[in-house]
């Protein structure tokens, strides 16, 4: 299987870098063909420009969105691994969705109708959040961030979502709770 990780987090050493660590290697370990996409590695441009969505509308993008374009399009499964930040996603990726995930190669509308176009692949979100899961139901935001970015992202494309994590208080995570999530994240992968 072909598995593309698009991974959004400026530390390498943070938690989010381990468990894209724990997830290329499981799947290089299982014999899975893996590239990984580090938005602040590749110093992604997050910014949609007035030119460029213009251009989306015709079918007609920049060298660095065609690029990874392509990637998706090769992809057979999509894991997103990112914090949660200020209840959604990080800047970059939330530009990179804006620009990559563009009208007539993500999405189009037919006759009105909209239509994802993704939908021959998978989708995995693994999200780090500083709450409690009980401050989250509480506030409705785990209701929130599932429509916001489940429904309202990746199944808005076609993509079907295999699973969505949100490993919560990970900030004051031990190794036992980040050994659990580790154990998770590998049970969903050999699936």
């Amino acid at each position: 299987m072909k598995h593309l990780v698009i991974y959004a987090h400026p530390n390498e050493q943070s938690l989010n870098g381990h468990l894209k660590q724990v997830v290329t290697e499981h799947l290089d370990q299982n014999k899975h063909e893996v590239i990984v996409r580090d938005l602040y590695q590749l110093n992604f441009n997050p910014v949609l420009s007035l030119e460029e969505m213009e251009g989306q509308r015709v079918g007609r993008v920049s060298e660095d969105v065609k690029t990874e374009q392509d990637k998706i399009i090769w992809a057979d499964c999509i894991t997103f691994i990112h914090p949660i930040w200020w209840t959604g996603l990080p800047a970059i990726l939330k530009g990179y969705i804006d620009r990559v995930f563009s009208y007539g190669f993500a999405y189009r509308y037919d006759q009105g109708i909209q239509k994802g176009l993704l939908t021959d692949k998978q989708t995995v979100i693994i999200n780090t959040h500083g709450k409690s899961h009980a401050e989250y139901q509480h506030l409705g935001m785990d209701t929130a961030l599932s429509l916001t970015s489940d429904k309202g992202i990746y199944t808005y494309c076609g993509l079907k979502v295999k699973q969505h994590f949100f490993f919560d208080k990970a900030d004051r995570a031990n190794s036992e709770v980040i050994e659990e999530w580790t154990h998770q994240i590998k049970s969903l992968f050999l699936e």
